[in-house]
């Protein structure tokens, strides 16, 4: 067992035995260092003004990804390389995205530039990203400038990084895998004493064992919602687990039959493997949160929170999903639907924690639609979210719906009533689609909030389940989707 976490910055080892359950990356770089190039906005994950870099090694390559400093413990960094803003001027000279940015005038009022710097230092050293706007636009989306700074910014991007990493980083990049190498010992990390502690343990038993000891402890995966806890609601958690430590919990096995998902496996890394099984869920993924958030944040976390307006919840359940929980008694599979038992509620026993899922892959037989909407269209929670999955026979006739809901109840939750009266519709004729329509009315009762009103939320979801029939009975995407116009050159809205 190790009592200290250790990474690299600048190209040295940095060991520390002082870590604190709740200390974060940004107070530590701000208060400790004295390094404030590192900027403090928001304070949970939403502008980007505190962005750094973390390079890890991923199926043996080195990879950086951006992540929100404000709300990423400190802890959370042992066996990674950080860099930030101050790291990348190398013999008194400006990396190359920083030249870009002061040639093309990419700085406005210049708080948020640092942030903007190292988003674009993750994309200058990312591979096969195709050189375009919406390339630049998606990898900047959570970061905002408020001085109207985006055109040059994006000019800044399109010029510097799409050619061949050439700076220091890549220089020794080698090197730098060795000592990453190095720094993966494969043991325990518990600083602090059993009242107060930060712990990442390194295998799924000692996990359990862990968490059987300590079941009122605080599990952290990406912390893009723990970290809210800390930094907005000020609370108190003297015990947390890291399990981004854990081996094999970060998989992610592609098959035949579906997709199984450790419970620390991100957003970014199951991406692909997401939109391999739907489409409609690779651009679900595109929209959670930003880069930082997607390199950060993990499908099995926003699972085990039990939040009513997560995103995944919903497409999952209704793809019919099935949940993986273990302890140090044994591990269990239910049903996702299952898991979710009211408003802050779920079924998890003490010392019991998720460790995965498997999503079925569709058959031939089968349409999936799923649709987020919300005030932002990109880094937004949604204020409904919808998913439908239907079987029909040879004849376009229903045998099997599945339709679930987010921001509709206080659990992510199956649309019972109007499942039941969609079966024997047929998809070819839309009068056979309104018992659905109708029994919709029964199945939830929104409330109103700052997101949406109940009366929005239940039109929204009748129109969604709509459109989700339209799609699968061969209506055109671009006569009924906003985004299939734009990308198809059209100026109406449907």
């Amino acid at each position: 067992m190790r009592d200290t976490i250790r990474f690299l910055k600048a190209g040295e080892v940095v060991e520390l035995e002082n870590v604190g359950p709740t200390e974060t990356l940004l107070d530590y770089l701000r208060l400790r260092r004295r390094q404030t190039g590192t900027k403090e906005g928001c304070g949970e994950g939403d502008c980007g003004a505190c962005t750094v870099a973390l390079g890890r090694l991923i199926d043996g390559r080195l990879v950086y990804q951006p992540v929100n400093s404000c709300i990423q413990l400190l802890g959370m960094i042992d066996g990674a390389e950080l860099v930030t803003v101050e790291d990348l001027v190398e013999d008194s000279r400006l990396h190359p995205v920083q030249a870009a940015m002061v040639e093309l005038h990419g700085s406005q009022c210049g708080f948020c530039t640092p942030g903007f710097i190292m988003s674009l230092f993750t994309l200058y050293h990312a591979e096969d990203a195709k050189r375009s706007r919406k390339t630049v636009t998606d990898w900047l989306a959570g970061n905002l400038c408020r001085c109207t700074g985006y055109r040059p910014i994006v000019d800044a991007a399109l010029q510097a990084c799409f050619d061949a990493a050439d700076d220091a980083f890549s220089w020794r990049s080698n090197e730098t895998r060795e000592q990453l190498r190095a720094l993966a010992d494969g043991r325990d990390v518990f600083i602090g004493d059993s009242d107060c502690f930060f712990s990442a343990p390194a295998t799924l038993d000692g996990l359990a064992a862990l968490y059987g000891q300590h079941p009122d402890a605080t599990l952290v995966a990406g912390a893009t919602d723990v970290g809210l806890w800390i930094t907005k609601q000020l609370r108190e958690l003297p015990k947390t687990i890291w399990l981004g430590n854990v081996e094999g919990l970060d998989r992610v096995e592609d098959s035949p039959s579906g997709v199984l998902i450790g419970a620390t496996a991100t957003y970014q890394a199951t991406e692909q493997a997401m939109t391999s099984l739907s489409a409609d869920l690779g651009e679900l993924w595109r929209r959670i949160g930003s880069k930082q958030v997607r390199a950060s944040g993990t499908v099995g976390g926003n699972i085990a929170n039990g939040s009513p307006i997560g995103d995944t919840p919903p497409a999952l359940i209704a793809l019919g999903a099935t949940l993986e929980l273990s302890s140090a008694d044994g591990s269990r599979a239910l049903p996702i639907e299952d898991f979710f038992i009211e408003y802050g509620k779920q079924d998890r026993q003490q010392g019991e924690f998720v460790t995965g899922l498997f999503v079925p892959r569709l058959s031939a037989n089968q349409g999936f639609r799923c649709y987020k909407i919300s005030k932002r269209f990109d880094q937004d929670i949604s204020s409904v979210m919808a998913a439908v999955r239907l079987t029909v026979d040879e004849e376009g006739t229903v045998t099997e719906a599945r339709i679930a809901y987010g921001g509709m109840a206080g659990t992510p939750k199956r649309a019972a009533t109007a499942e039941t009266a969609l079966l024997g519709a047929s998809l070819e004729d839309p009068s056979t689609w309104s018992g659905a329509m109708q029994a919709l009315l029964g199945d939830f009762t929104p409330m109103t909030d700052m997101r949406a009103s109940a009366e929005y939320r239940m039109e929204t979801a009748r129109a969604l389940l709509a459109k989700a029939l339209m799609e699968m009975s061969g209506t055109a995407a671009e006569q009924v989707r906003v985004l299939a116009n734009r990308e198809a050159g059209n100026d109406r809205a449907a």
